[in-house]
């Protein structure tokens, strides 16, 4: 079992007028150091303030006021005021309540923890984390520490209020469903090309404005190279996942709640793919994974291979229940709407996005990429979420950090 270290975090979400109508109440009616009343204004940093910096920084919502930013680019410019390189610097503050996280995903866990652990709250970019363990750490230290994390993703808000999407949610939580023919099928929108990473690059001197070792962190210290850096890091397994992990939690974070499957992972996934590269992310053609009961989803690239064959996709419906069944999902209430980040901070209520809900979304697309880099059909337990007798895959799913900085 990993044990939760001082790390880092980041979260985010999209504001909402809701906000405005919260009674004001006293601070330890809301739980504590940390927690800031209605009443007031919440302090924040952001920690990572490259292209996605400031959209993030906005999902805060209203009432905030920015105390602090840092990014491993501002060497030079420091003066751990407002500026900074080191997040923990900004951590150490007691008038910052709030972190919203920019920074590339193989610092996301890390920074969230050690924010949660300081006492923030935490609206995170998107994907959450770059391997499994991490989702699972993270999950855990937004429990301890009973903060509010939210993943800046913001499509099962918008998802969760069609009703033929209320309909299958209940369908499927209700456990009536024991064989579920549904499939979904994600076609193109991936970005594998686009975010591929480059083999052999050649070493470059790291620009005197850059803490090259910090950008690292956890992650392998490799010889520096401007694809390594800014957007294109997202081509490399050291920083993220390819396109696969940067636009996959978007699509799927709606489905994932359509299909009330936010504490749960598939038991099997099947890939079609090249042999992947040890470092840099390339193309795939597509990648089957199904549930227990049932349910496949599909990741398919359309930039690589054969199209997808082997399912159609196909809905949920009542028509799949016998009718006394179909009776208990008509008397069934509707799911709660969810929350969003600026109205979960005021009630310490959990934003709909939260943590577990954020891992299982991320957690399929690590499954597929898992899949992709091993070469071969795999077995999941999503349970104890490790990958059966397979330990080339479980390393991938629990990899090592680069000393010191450990989950």
């Amino acid at each position: 079992m990993y044990k939760t270290h001082s790390v880092t975090r980041r979260q985010l979400l999209k504001g909402s007028a809701a906000v405005a109508a919260f009674t004001i109440v006293p601070r330890r009616v809301l739980g504590g150091a940390g927690n800031t009343p209605p009443s007031e204004t919440f302090g924040a940093a952001l920690i990572g303030c490259g292209g996605r910096g400031n959209g993030t920084f906005e999902g805060l919502g209203p009432g905030v006021e920015k105390r602090a930013i840092c990014d491993v680019r501002f060497v030079g410019k420091v003066d751990n005021k407002m500026v900074y390189t080191d997040f923990r610097r900004v951590l150490e503050r007691k008038d910052i309540d709030l972190v919203a996280i920019a920074t590339p995903p193989h610092w996301h866990a890390l920074i969230s923890i050690a924010a949660m652990e300081a006492g923030k709250d935490v609206l995170c970019e998107k994907p959450m984390t770059r391997f499994i363990a991490e989702g699972r750490a993270v999950v855990e230290a937004a429990k301890r520490y009973k903060r509010i994390f939210q993943i800046g993703t913001y499509g099962r808000f918008g998802s969760s209020k069609n009703p033929g999407n209320i309909l299958t949610h209940k369908i499927m939580r209700s456990g009536l469903l024991k064989d579920c023919k549904g499939v979904h099928i994600k076609r193109g929108g991936l970005k594998v090309q686009e975010w591929s990473g480059m083999v052999n690059a050649q070493p470059q001197p790291v620009p005197n404005w850059l803490d090259w070792d910090m950008y690292c962190g956890p992650s392998p210290l490799r010889p520096f190279h401007p694809h390594r850096f800014g957007g294109s890091h997202r081509g490399y397994w050291d920083y993220e996942g390819g396109g696969l992990s940067d636009m996959g939690q978007h699509h799927f974070d709606p489905i994932v709640w359509t299909f009330g499957k936010d504490d749960t992972s598939p038991v099997e996934i099947e890939p079609y793919a090249p042999p992947a590269h040890p470092e840099a992310c390339g193309m795939w053609g597509w990648v089957e994974m199904k549930y227990a009961d049932g349910l496949t989803f599909v990741v398919e690239s359309q930039e690589w291979g054969e199209p997808y064959t082997r399912k159609q996709e196909r809905g949920v419906s009542l028509s799949d229940l016998g009718e006394e069944d179909q009776q208990k999902i008509r008397r069934m209430s509707d799911p709660q709407p969810l929350v969003d980040f600026p109205t979960a901070i005021r009630t310490r209520q959990q934003p709909g996005g939260h943590a577990e809900a954020a891992h299982r979304t991320m957690t399929l697309m690590h499954l597929a990429n898992i899949a992709i880099r091993t070469g071969h059909k795999l077995q999941y337990d999503p349970i104890a979420e490790r990958f059966i007798d397979d330990e080339e895959a479980n390393r991938l799913a629990y990899q090592p950090m680069r000393a010191p900085w450990h989950l």
